[in-house]
């Protein structure tokens, strides 16, 4: 029960913290309402939870073996994610000409855990902490999986409900442009730490 209690704890804490995930489904509220960001939300929860099984079942020890693919991808990611920022600073541009562009889908979503750095630091970190060498490891991978699955929805889905309230508080073209640009801005400052890691290994 205890081990059961300690990963929910890592679940909640780590899933409803600011992130990248987080930062762009709440954007998502704000711009597009809640019924057309629960595919976007949908998405993460699900991306995450496979690929949370998938490093669980050996796909960091792939990493370890070509560790040049683990900074490739992480090279991808943060370009995807500079990339994402851009998107998002444009749509507060769009909104001030009476414009918008179509929120995220679902599949947009699953992919983009794959270059989140927070979602690979969680997902190995999760994997290291609470499984054990023997039989109970798929179990046990399987118990955080479910447990990230069902966490996830929520912690994500008040970032959602918060972007969706805020649009009746943001009710002027220039107030959601502000937040727009400002959530952007914070996409990009949580990309400068990975950035950073990069630069050093290129050094």
């Amino acid at each position: 029960m205890d081990y059961f209690f300690a990963v929910v704890l890592f679940a909640v804490s780590s899933s409803v913290t600011p992130g990248p995930n987080n930062i762009m489904v709440m954007t998502s509220g704000l711009n597009f309402g809640v019924r057309k960001s629960l595919p976007l939300m949908a998405g993460i929860c699900v991306g995450f939870t496979l690929m949370l099984l998938l490093v669980g079942l050996g796909f960091s020890q792939l990493f370890e073996m070509f560790p040049n693919l683990h900074f490739l991808i992480k090279c991808i990611g943060v370009l995807y994610l500079l990339y994402l920022a851009y998107l998002i600073a444009r749509s507060a541009g769009e909104v001030n000409s009476g414009a918008q562009s179509k929120p995220f889908t679902f599949m947009k979503g699953a992919l983009f855990q794959w270059v989140n750095a927070k979602a690979w630091v969680v997902a190995t970190g999760a994997i290291a902490a609470f499984t054990t060498v023997g039989e109970s490891f798929y179990s046990q991978n399987l118990i955080i999986a479910t447990t990230f699955f069902v966490v996830s929805f929520p912690c994500v889905g008040v970032w959602m409900m918060f972007g969706s309230l805020l649009k009746n508080v943001l009710n002027s073209p220039k107030s959601r442009a502000v937040f727009n640009y400002t959530m952007s801005g914070l996409l990009v400052l949580s990309v400068v730490p990975v950035l950073k890691e990069i630069v050093e290994q290129l050094a």
